[in-house]
């Protein structure tokens, strides 16, 4: 499974659009309380919510700090509901090599369970460019951003699976929890780290929290000369954006501290600077990164917008090693029941690649058990467990039966 998920989000130039047309109009309310608990599922350290679109179709949308408007990937939904579109975009891709086709909508209903939203603009994208469901292996149709954040303090208690929306008047900091401070800048949410590398150079860096990002701690290499890549690390696909791949580099830190939490040996990504633009998270506002779900998670967070303050606690998993993808194998789910998967990546010089698998090959089985019983996460888990662990691969390749046998093992 890709360790990030970025480039869902638009060019800044359509804010003022939506906010002029719909400022009386547009928001989410609470219905009839002052606090709303909604649970959620976690896929890749993404956090998947139920949404209704127009009161008619139920479907799922991945809660995301990082864009301002909603997005609906699947454009058949809308079609459905004869939604007429107001304009038409085009969207550059990874660096501006591929562009995709984007619609607007007015005046859209969105409801979650305890929360009505009416008055919503929303953007459409002309095909499932982001292939969502395919790589976090669950029906997820779209992403829900700022105008959630914007109306509600927002606690996200990744242990439980539970969302809650309290509306700010009611909101009170509760015990234990350590305060952070955060900017809202361009409707996005920033804080600050630290990164130490091993050679003991430290840099106090600048963070987009980005709860719609599957990874830990992303670098933008070209934002300070002394953000560098260590010498000990791997080339990868970092995940997929509107354009398609992202690539870049994964290596490990000495040490990452946010707040008065610190982690040792942390992982890292530094995106290649033209797969960096396909995440037009970054349009307008100055930053060094990004934090995503790989730490977030290891935390209850409370994202309080009207305050600019982050709350944070830790979680069960806060200890947790920071891992990925030992075996250099990237699978994605197929089908319409998402129970067939194929490789799609195979990392160069990984014990994958070392044992022969290709790209476009079919997973039978692993380790003797059908693949069409497992869920893509579980899929996941034994192509990133402890390093040395045996893993038996049965696969199909031009109708053929390829079994081979061999060990994880960390290339950084």
């Amino acid at each position: 499974m890709r360790k990030i998920l970025i480039g869902l989000t638009f060019c800044s130039f359509l804010l003022p659009f939506f906010s002029k047309s719909y400022s009386q109009t547009l928001g989410f309310e609470l219905n009839d309380t002052k606090r709303v608990n909604i649970p959620f599922e976690v896929y890749n350290n993404l956090i998947v919510v139920p949404v209704v679109l127009n009161n008619q179709i139920p479907l799922k949308f991945i809660l995301d700090t990082g864009v301002r408007t909603t997005i609906l990937t699947e454009k058949s939904f809308s079609d459905i509901l004869n939604l007429t579109y107001s304009r038409k975009y085009t969207i550059s891709g990874l660096g501006g090599e591929r562009h995709v086709d984007a619609y607007i909508t007015n005046n859209v209903s969105l409801s979650l369970p305890g929360v009505s939203g009416k008055g919503h603009a929303m953007l459409v994208l002309a095909e499932d460019y982001l292939e969502l469901r395919n790589y976090l292996g669950t029906e997820v149709h779209g992403i829900l951003g700022y105008e959630i954040f914007s109306r509600f303090i927002v606690t996200i208690n990744y242990d439980k699976k539970v969302l809650t929306l309290t509306t700010p008047e009611h909101f009170k900091k509760r015990r234990r929890f350590q305060e952070v401070e955060m900017k809202v800048e361009d409707t996005k949410p920033y804080i600050s780290g630290r990164i130490v590398y091993k050679t003991g150079e430290h840099l106090d860096v600048k963070l987009l929290v980005d709860t719609g990002a599957s990874h830990g701690l992303l670098l933008d290499k070209s934002s300070d000369p002394q953000i560098t890549i260590p010498e000990k690390h791997i080339t990868t696909s970092l995940g997929r954006g509107l354009g398609g791949l992202l690539e870049g580099e994964m290596a490990r830190l000495k040490y990452f501290h946010l707040g008065e939490a610190c982690w040792q040996d942390i992982l890292a990504t530094f995106p290649e600077t033209n797969s960096f633009l396909d995440s037009l998270k970054n349009v307008g506002t100055f930053r060094n990164g990004s934090v995503g779900g790989e730490i977030l998670s290891r935390f209850t967070v409370v994202i309080n917008f009207p305050e600019e303050k982050l709350y944070l606690k830790k979680g069960k998993s806060f200890k947790k090693d920071f891992t990925y993808n030992l075996s250099g194998l990237v699978v994605k789910a197929i089908g319409s029941r998402l129970n067939t998967y194929e490789i799609t990546e195979v990392r160069k010089n990984s014990v994958g690649e070392k044992a022969g698998f290709k790209k476009g090959d079919v997973l039978v089985s692993i380790n003797s058990i059908d693949a069409s019983r497992l869920r893509l996460s579980n899929i996941t888990n034994f192509l990133n467990a402890r390093e040395n662990k045996k893993l038996k691969l049965t696969v199909l390749r031009d109708g053929v039966k390829i079994t081979q046998t061999f060990r994880l093992k960390s290339q950084i």
